[in-house]
């Protein structure tokens, strides 16, 4: 079975906006129940991450103006354009789940190397 192409615009928006699959998979539990207001705990009885790392991942949906803050936590509230591409994302990886995440952590790879790479002992320094 062949994996379905990323369309360039979408893997450009997951390279520069979705940092972390943890960071994906909270942004797909809202988005799979919009109405519902999350509360931290709540996110990381699902995602089994610690409940500091969920607050962060919520501040941080809610940053990119995916989420909104709502009285009970946060819920799904992205602008009709935002939406738009997170419903094609949230496609992309359900159908491709290996794929994109592979790119997400690629990202995440590339960061580190440079970092490494900066620290790096040259010959001609």
């Amino acid at each position: 079975m062949s994996r379905p192409e990323l369309p360039p615009e979408l893997r450009r928006f997951i390279l520069t906006s979705i940092p972390s699959v943890p960071y994906l998979e909270a942004m797909l539990l809202l988005r799979a129940e919009p109405a519902r207001e999350w509360a931290a705990p709540d996110v990381a009885r699902r995602l089994y991450l610690p409940e500091p790392r969920v607050v962060e991942l919520l501040q941080a949906l809610a940053e990119a103006g995916i989420a909104q803050p709502a009285p009970g936590g946060f819920r799904y509230g992205p602008a009709e354009e935002l939406r738009e591409l997170l419903d094609s994302v949230a496609a992309h990886y359900a159908a491709d789940l290996v794929g994109v995440s592979d790119l997400i952590h690629s990202r995440a790879g590339k960061k580190a190397q440079q970092f490494a790479d900066a620290f790096r002992w040259r010959k001609d320094s």
